[in-house]
């Protein structure tokens, strides 16, 4: 993590010491959640619409061991006697300091973007680079405006690969991140139609991802998926060297799949055969990248090997569970846009040795004014599909089964509007051998019924 003394780090974010006797003190991180571990550590207070940081900074450093903090000048009195550095704005101050931290080190970054599959792809480049590298990767979701630059100032001085997820839900987002990161080498694992609410169509969200080649260096690679035209008609005058994978001859990592386990999927590129001990074709896609991205910093075929071997995923991400009675779950409960259920239906479908297969799907949220026909439309994709039952949970729970209905026999698709009926109805219902997908938006909180059968 980052260790400077008081006057470096104002240098670092454009600020002043309010008091000149505290300049020798030393900060060990930063932090801006005064229920983490504070000790020595710089305290960011955030200014939200509903909260305000401020109101803690002498706690902080009074009570939890902070070593100083930011202080955003257009708050009034601000405590004295303690160490603060007066800044504009503490956000803009965090991404300056992130800033001048990243180009301090000695470091190569990797962004990753995408609709889907980010997360998955950070673990997935970690996991290969972290057999020839040290590497530092975003924890948890701390993807935006301030939980990137948390992350990089969290990065010890001696890491060698930064692997930094970056996420969005509007215009201009991913071009603040790619700045302050300045990647050497971006991914863009696909264009789906998660936050259609806000970009209006995929052709704006592709515009949106693309923003993560602003930051690029200039002898960076740029990763993207060969088979999604709203990419490749798009990549072709910049100047970056292009990476392209996906499933189609054009591609630089031509893919095919060649089994789905119950534990593991096996693939091939350019006709190297890979083993992955994660399910489903979008799961290679996100491999594929990672492995391009691997050959780009001269990773061996034996250490990709090791990597992938030995990968391990973030919870609910096609997570499997073994529940109770001989039930197996796929936990993807995470989050849920139409390409991501759709893959995840493809998976359950083609996964062989289990006595039913059932999918239990919820809404998908921030699709807008078209999210009823997209629901139904996700639903239809069961059409001659090995599936037996499909279970649907919330309002637009009800347009996935009437999708489904249309597809397969109707009196093996329901609705339910209450999540604890769906609950106890599969308590009842699943049966050893089984398997069941679990799949929703955040806010449908699908967590719950996989505990309930676990």
């Amino acid at each position: 993590m980052i260790k400077r003394t008081l006057s470096q780090v104002a240098m670092m974010a454009n600020g002043s010491l309010v008091d000149a006797q505290f300049k020798d003190v030393v900060i060990h991180g930063v932090t801006k959640d005064t229920r983490e571990d504070l000790t020595n550590s710089l305290y960011i207070p955030i200014v939200g619409e509903n909260f305000n940081g401020h109101q803690f900074v002498e706690q902080a450093i009074k009570e939890k061991g902070a070593a100083a903090s930011l202080w955003q000048k257009s708050e009034p009195n601000p405590p004295t006697k303690i160490p603060l550095i007066l800044v504009e704005d503490t956000v803009e101050a965090l991404q300056q300091m992130a800033r001048v931290y990243r180009d301090e080190l000695q470091l190569t970054v990797i962004g990753i973007t995408g609709s889907n599959g980010k997360t998955t792809t950070k673990d997935i480049v970690t996991s290969l680079l972290k057999t020839t590298f040290r590497v530092h990767k975003t924890a948890g979701n701390y993807n935006n405006h301030i939980g990137l630059p948390l992350t990089l100032l969290s990065m010890q001085e001696d890491t060698e690969v930064a692997v930094l997820e970056m996420g969005m839900s509007d215009f201009g987002e991913i071009e603040l991140l790619s700045e302050i990161a300045k990647p050497d080498a971006a991914i863009i694992t696909n264009i789906g139609e998660s936050h259609l609410q806000e970009l209006g169509s995929r052709a704006g969200i592709a515009k949106a991802k693309l923003e993560i080649a602003v930051g690029l260096k200039e002898k960076g690679i740029l990763v993207i998926n060969g088979d999604e035209p709203l990419l490749t008609e798009n990549v072709s005058s910049m100047p970056f060297e292009i990476i392209t994978f996906g499933m189609k001859e054009k591609n630089d990592y031509k893919t095919t799949i060649e089994e789905i386990s119950k534990d593991n999927t096996r693939f091939s590129v350019n006709g190297l055969t890979y083993t992955i001990p994660v399910l489903g074709q979008h799961n290679v896609m996100n491999a594929v990248a990672s492995i391009a991205v691997a050959h780009h910093l001269n990773v061996s075929h034996q250490s990709i090997m090791e990597g992938l071997e030995n990968v391990s995923i973030t919870g609910m991400r096609n997570e499997v569970v073994h529940g109770k009675n001989k039930v197996t779950l796929i936990n993807d409960a995470y989050n849920a846009s139409p390409t991501s259920m759709k893959a995840a239906i493809d998976l359950l479908a083609s996964l062989k040795g289990f006595n039913r297969k059932i999918a239990v799907l919820a809404d998908m949220l921030e699709l807008g004014e078209d999210e009823k026909q997209f629901h139904y439309d996700t639903g239809a994709h069961v059409s001659g599909k090995d599936i037996d039952y499909v279970f649907t949970f919330g309002p637009l729970g009800t347009d996935i089964a009437a999708g489904a209905k249309s597809a397969m026999k109707k009196s093996n698709v329901t609705a339910f509007q209450s999540k604890e009926e769906l609950i106890s109805f599969l308590n009842g219902f699943v049966q050893p051998g089984d398997i069941v997908l679990v799949k929703g938006s955040r806010g449908m909180k699908l967590e719950e019924v996989v505990q309930s059968l676990s």
